[in-house]
């Protein structure tokens, strides 16, 4: 399969690495780059001899003759570049969220059906072993039934992003499209849509909103979770949960080691084995990446599924659009809740 990948910065860099290190294994090869910064393009490049490079992406996608494309990209150019790859023939990854509207949305799921190609959303923490555990412990009752849980994805500020995009509503969708889409998708992804939900947020001092702390009714289950971007540049980036169950508690901390502990409700504690298939650090992303396993295993799902001619399962469009309608409802929410603060 010929891939291409544009947008070769913090994300583009966690997939064009997890691709390298699939291509020893799979009939796969990056056969094309595309980035407007001629320095990421060089790092990029520089991993595959003989690549060809572009500096806008739609030159790539009119340009190359792809198997695969990932959309790497800031998140208000996914869907006018995804569609442009599908048009072309080209099966499509695109980076979270899918879209930054419903009407976007549509015109994907559109497109996909349209010109028969297979496409698939990074919603990595589908992918993360950690939720993977509890997602099995949820589905088995494997500690009896869950009773509540809280969720937490914290960071500095994004001043960091191309042309500060991320300080942008209108190109980002705010923390709550970028940052917390993560948690609302997973909680979907294990128990389904949520009966009812309360917002509680605040706001940067342009008015965007920069934390949501959201609490979910899920049949008897009830679920709060936070999305933070800080407004100091130096606060750590930490990913955690807290699972409480009838016979135990699951926490996960990804700024601990080990991440996953079990506290048995009869004293045992264990810290399960999730030893995964590709575990590699790596900060040369410059972003909040410190394991590639991950997306070297939503990846791999995917040529997967393209190799056997099987459909994608694990985070299809229309789930992506479903995460994306329940993300927009939040922002709303959010809103209103700082509207009637000053008010």
């Amino acid at each position: 399969m010929r891939i291409g990948v544009i947008g070769c910065g913090g994300m583009g860099t966690t997939h064009y690495l997890s691709l390298k290190a699939l291509s020893a294994q799979m009939d796969a090869e990056v056969t094309a780059l595309a980035d407007c910064r001629q320095e990421f393009l060089e790092r990029a490049a520089a991993h595959f001899p003989g690549v060809h490079t572009y500096k806008e992406g739609m030159e790539l996608i009119e340009s190359e003759s792809l198997d695969v494309v990932h959309i790497c990209l800031p998140s208000y150019l996914h869907a006018e570049y995804a569609i442009a790859a599908m048009k072309k023939g080209m099966h499509v990854f695109v980076e979270k969220p899918l879209c930054l509207t419903m009407e976007e949305g549509k015109a994907l799921l559109e497109a996909e059906k349209k010109y028969g190609v297979k496409a698939m959303v990074g919603q990595v923490i589908r992918s993360y072993d950690e939720y993977l555990f509890l997602k099995d412990a949820y589905d088995t009752n494997k500690y009896g039934k869950l009773k509540s849980m809280v969720m937490q994805r914290i960071s500095g500020d994004v001043s960091w992003g191309f042309e500060d995009w991320f300080h942008d509503e209108k190109r980002s969708g705010s923390v709550v499209l970028d940052l917390h889409v993560h948690d609302l998708d997973f909680l979907r992804y294990m128990l389904g849509e949520p009966d009812t939900f309360t917002v509680k947020a605040t706001a940067f001092d342009s008015g965007m909103i920069n934390q949501i702390i959201t609490s979910y009714e899920f049949g008897d289950v009830f679920v709060t979770a936070e999305g933070v971007w800080n407004v100091c540049d130096n606060f750590p980036f930490e990913a955690s949960f807290r699972a409480n169950f009838e016979e135990a508690v699951v926490c996960f901390n990804g700024t601990k080691k080990p991440t996953l502990t079990v506290y048995k409700k009869n004293g045992e504690v264990e810290h399960p084995d999730l030893s995964g298939e590709y575990n590699v650090s790596d900060d040369s992303a410059g972003i909040n990446v410190s394991n590639l396993g991950p997306y070297y295993a939503e990846i791999k799902y995917f040529l997967q599924c393209l190799q056997k001619q099987e459909p994608v399962e694990r985070a299809p469009l229309c789930e992506g659009l479903k995460s994306v309608e329940l993300a927009i409802k939040e922002l709303e929410a959010a809103k209103a809740y700082i509207k009637n603060k000053k008010s």
